[in-house]
């Protein structure tokens, strides 16, 4: 075959990677709630964790605002993709990018999904420098702590991390779910292997009350004498609940739950909120904290990979790398979603590979490491309204007497009232931010409330109120009606497959086997450095270089066992 014929059969077979860019998720399509735990836990279990938790330690937060801080805001963050986002997603089947085109007008469509692109890009951009600062130790590239790059090496090994990342992107939705299901226990347990590990550094022994002591004396001690704006309770719990602030309330992880069975399964979210961004952010202060003693350096000037490979030697490399494809994947994905609406006869996977270009692009600029609690909070105000014009006309617009998707029925280009109660919302976030009347963790509650009231008065008067043009009865041409929409999610927990037979005896034992050996794999990643934390001090050292030695082999023996578990998975569904 040559190479013409190559070619033409890759991107044919690409372009029928189907995922319902631009109509509803079809019934068969739909995923289980595993799924939706992976993804999560794979998401939010991620290399940006190292970042964040180290920085709770920089900006001089306490250990009571870090730990119930932490298990409020989280709460709050999981009630809003569960009573929010994940409803309206199952409802419409839609993506928010699609669905915003019937609420919004293509005009405006076109400009909030450029922007929520080039958002998602940046993000990921992000998760790919902090996998990159990993993958530099073993070729003795320097820390990268700058806004810019300063070795070409560290470059080049960003483009190759970013071009793994953007081939699992294309893959689609069910892909990044799977590799996300067998990475995520994993990823979250080297978080805990790298804490329990790095307690002895900071003088703990196995009592609570010494456990609390070093924790609000040693790692999160509250803000130093130097300290401007040291993080408090509040700000710990809005940050928890904001930095997915353009997810939950902006509704773009409609992406993901409209393959959701029910609205229900928003409370997988839990998985990525308390086993992401409560223990790993915990675990990763302590590691922060310790590498710090232990390199004799100031915790700023550390990158994640030197922190995770401090804690946990080789392994701590590939937890960083794992952990950032798990996250740079969906956000690469959401981008070319985004894109894909506004670029007619395209295929997803080449406008996911051009959104990839541009993310890898950005990763060569490490800026992660200094401002990423600042950044996840802006790209959440600047997506949130548009999210907030959709629950209005999704919800409080049949109880108003409003009509629903009224700028489509009337042929509009342009939905005005949005784009003024998007605009209005971000002129009040810039004000209130410049005079330092609001706190930024804490202005999306104004935000939100005023895009609300402007985009409710508005198109109470532009025309969603009168009466429709003749022969419109509804939704346009691109959506489901009340009832198809209502039979779609009452028919959706029955299998498609529920009349496919049982696997034969062999394929049993075969996936009861490799789930065994992939539970006993996990087991071990938490045993061994529980032994090692209880032990007390003699011997640590010994203890550690052992479990260097034998964690490689564990996680080999697991990554294994777990995928060929979960491929058996899929055949017994």
């Amino acid at each position: 075959m040559d190479d013409a014929s190559v070619k033409s059969t890759l991107f044919e077979r690409l372009d029928k990677l189907n995922e319902f860019e631009r109509q509803p998720v079809g019934e068969k399509s739909l995923q289980s709630g595993l799924y939706f735990a992976g993804a999560f836990a794979g998401e939010h279990v991620a290399a940006t964790e190292f970042v964040i938790g180290a920085l709770f330690v920089n900006f001089g937060a306490r250990a009571f605002d870090v730990i119930v801080g932490l298990l409020v805001g989280n709460l709050l963050a999981v009630l809003s993709w569960t009573l929010v986002c994940a409803p309206i997603a199952v409802r419409t089947r839609l993506t928010l990018y699609w669905y915003l085109r019937k609420i919004a007008g293509p005009a405006v469509m076109v400009i909030y999904n450029v922007v929520n692109a080039l958002l998602y890009c940046v993000l990921g951009g992000a998760m790919i420098t902090v996998a990159a600062s990993a993958v530099r130790i073993p070729f003795n590239i320097p820390e990268q702590t700058k806004w810019y790059p300063e070795d070409a090496r560290f470059v080049l090994v960003v483009l190759v991390v970013g071009a793994v990342v953007v081939t699992l992107a294309i893959l689609g939705f069910k892909r990044l779910a799977q590799f996300a299901t067998v990475c995520s226990p994993w990823m979250l347990l080297m978080f805990v292997a790298g804490g329990l590990i790095m307690l002895p550094q900071l003088g703990t022994t196995a009592s609570l009350a010494e456990l609390w002591r070093v924790a609000d004396e040693q790692i999160w001690s509250g803000p130093r004498a130097d300290q401007v704006n040291p993080l408090g309770f509040w700000h710990v719990v809005a940050f928890a609940w904001v930095c997915n602030l353009g997810m939950h309330i902006g509704l773009t992880d409609m992406a993901l739950f409209r393959y959701a069975r029910r609205a229900s399964y928003g409370l997988y979210s839990a998985c990525g909120m308390y086993l992401g961004h409560y223990v790993a952010w915990i675990c990763a202060g302590v590691m922060g904290a310790a590498a710090a003693e232990v390199l004799m350096r100031p915790l700023p000037t550390l990158d994640s990979g030197s922190v995770a490979y401090t804690s946990l030697g080789a392994v701590g490399v590939l937890a960083v790398v794992v952990a950032g494809w798990t996250t740079a994947n969906p956000m690469l994905y959401r981008a070319g979603l985004a894109l894909q609406v506004i670029t007619p006869g395209w295929p997803r996977w080449k406008v996911t590979l051009i959104a990839g270009v541009i993310t890898t692009i950005v990763a060569c600029s490490p800026f992660v490491f200094t401002k990423m609690l600042d950044f996840v909070v802006v790209y959440g105000l600047i997506l949130m309204p548009m999210g907030t014009v959709v629950v209005m006309e999704h919800w409080v617009f049949p109880r108003l007497g409003l009509h629903q998707f009224w700028a489509s029925r009337r042929r509009l280009v342009w939905n005005w009232p949005a784009l003024v109660a998007w605009i209005g919302s971000l002129v009040l976030v810039a004000i209130l931010a410049w005079v330092g009347l609001v706190d930024l963790y804490f202005l999306f509650l104004p935000a939100w409330c005023l895009a609300a009231i402007i985009y409710l008065v508005l198109a109470a008067v532009s025309g969603a109120r009168g009466p429709m043009p003749a022969g419109d009865e509804g939704a346009p041409a691109t959506g489901r009606g009340a009832t198809e929409e209502t039979s779609l999610s009452q028919t959706a927990d029955t299998p498609a497959d529920a009349s496919r037979p049982a696997a034969p005896d062999g394929k049993s034992r075969l996936f009861y086997l490799s789930g065994a050996v992939a539970l006993v794999g996990l087991a071990l990643c938490l045993i061994l450095p529980l032994w090692i934390w209880l032990s007390g001090p003699a011997g640590y050292e010994d203890r550690v270089a052992l479990f260097r030695a034998l964690i490689f082999w564990i996680t080999l023996v697991y990554f294994v066992s777990g995928t060929i578990w979960l491929s058996q998975w899929e055949r017994r569904r």
